[in-house]
C-alpha cells in the first residue's frame, strides 16, 4: 500500500457534494423513511405466488419512486426515462 501525502490526504474530506447528494441528504431529512415503512408494509404484499416473471420491487424503493415522481410531477414515462437516462449512483 502506497502512503499518501499530506496534500492528499487534506484533499480527500473535502471533495465537492454533488446536487444528487444534497437532495438525496435533503430528502432523508424530510420524510420519515422507517415509520412509512413500518406503517405500510402491513398492507404491501407483492405478488410472489407464481414466482414468475420479475422479481417484486421493494416497498421502500416503490415509496421513494413514488415520491420524487410527486415531488417533481412527472409522469410515469418521464420517471422512467429519467431513471434510465441518469448515471447510477456511487453509494446506490
Amino acid at each position: 500500500m502506497k502512503q499518501i501525502s499530506f496534500a492528499q490526504a487534506e484533499y480527500q474530506n473535502k471533495k465537492k457534494v454533488t446536487r444528487r447528494e444534497r437532495f438525496l441528504a435533503h430528502m432523508e431529512t424530510l420524510v420519515p423513511w422507517q415509520r412509512l415503512i413500518g406503517a405500510l408494509s402491513p398492507a404491501y404484499f407483492p405478488n410472489t405466488a407464481g414466482k414468475r416473471g420479475r422479481p417484486p420491487i421493494g416497498l421502500e424503493r416503490m415509496l421513494r419512486t413514488y415520491f420524487l415522481q410527486q415531488w417533481y410531477a412527472l409522469a410515469d414515462e418521464a420517471l422512467e426515462d429519467a431513471f434510465t437516462t441518469a448515471r447510477p449512483c456511487a453509494t446506490s
